[in-house]
């Protein structure tokens, strides 16, 4: 494989207070490509109550401890992951409140600078711990009602799903035969997604006008970098608990285009291999797929 391959109201108040009693909810894998395929076709729309399920009490309790086991640094706000529980405990009510009018305001994330092992940066935005807890809440529930509608082909950032399955299902295709591998470089994608088609996904499965909107001031709440904030046109920012399900979402798209193509193919997040029989066959790929892979590898062994 190529090596540039790379890899966040009153029982409630009293409720923050402790511990939740289970890790976040998983979603059930489905168990044929073929049912995935077409739930994903129908992807019925959610019905209109998905705030209430993300401000319901043992969906937060679940958030909360996932914030803290999870740590992180504070946003632009300063308060520290250890400090949420308080907090929680003295304006929950109105949060909440805000979250089911549809009036909540995200604040602007954090910007960072990691470095990239092969050279470069790469650009982190980190929500308030506030943010991190609303946006773990909302990924719980919208997880578990799209996770069984993806690929299974795709295996990044998924309940029940690891590197290591996508690892064994590409020994898989190499053993039967496909050596070639067509490496498609998706350069930059978490900061190049398209707002109005994210959304407009997003739409195509969600009927809550209050979670749309809630969804738009997350994607566009703006980047704190040396003490000015920035608007944010594109992009989602990879540092909070949202990121990587909106991408599987966006990416769906292309897994869905590749599986009516025939090709075998793995998917990690933004990085994806088609593996193929013959370095011919791999150029074919790379000529007639409007998807601009970077290499054709061979010797996949």
């Amino acid at each position: 494989m190529s090596d540039k391959r790379q890899k966040n109201q009153l029982q409630m108040v009293l409720a923050f207070t402790g511990e939740g009693r289970s890790e976040a909810p998983t979603a059930r894998r489905e168990g044929s490509e073929s049912l995935t395929a077409k739930r994903a076709r129908e992807s019925p729309a959610i019905p209109e109550q998905v705030m209430e399920e993300v401000c319901e009490r043992e969906n937060c309790l679940q958030a909360l401890k996932r914030v803290k086991s999870n740590k992180g640094s504070p946003g632009i706000d300063g308060m520290k992951v250890g400090e949420l529980p308080g907090y929680l405990k003295q304006h929950w009510p109105g949060i909440r409140e805000q979250l089911l009018s549809g009036t909540y305001k995200p604040q602007p994330v954090r910007r960072v600078e990691i470095p990239k092992p092969d050279g470069g940066v790469r650009k982190l935005g980190i929500p308030t711990v506030l943010d991190r807890f609303i946006q773990q809440a909302v990924m719980q529930v919208l997880q578990s009602k799209w996770d069984g509608t993806f690929s299974e082909h795709s295996h990044g950032f998924r309940p029940q799903r690891s590197a290591h399955q996508a690892v064994a299902q590409a020994q898989q295709y190499i053993a039967e035969g496909k050596r070639w591998v067509v490496d498609l470089d998706l350069e930059r994608f978490f900061d190049r997604v398209n707002h109005d088609k994210l959304m407009a996904a997003m739409a195509r499965r969600v009927n809550d006008k209050r979670m749309l909107k809630l969804m738009r001031a997350l994607l566009e709440s703006g980047v704190m970098e040396n003490g000015l904030v920035s608007p944010v046109e594109e992009g989602t920012p990879q540092g909070g608990p949202l990121s990587p399900l909106l991408s599987n979402l966006v990416l769906d798209e292309l897994d869905r285009e590749l599986e009516r193509r025939r090709h075998c193919f793995v998917r990690y997040a933004d990085d994806c291999n088609i593996y193929v029989a013959s370095e011919r066959a791999g150029k074919r790929v790379m000529q007639r797929d409007p998807f601009y892979p970077a290499t054709t590898q061979a010797q996949g062994e």
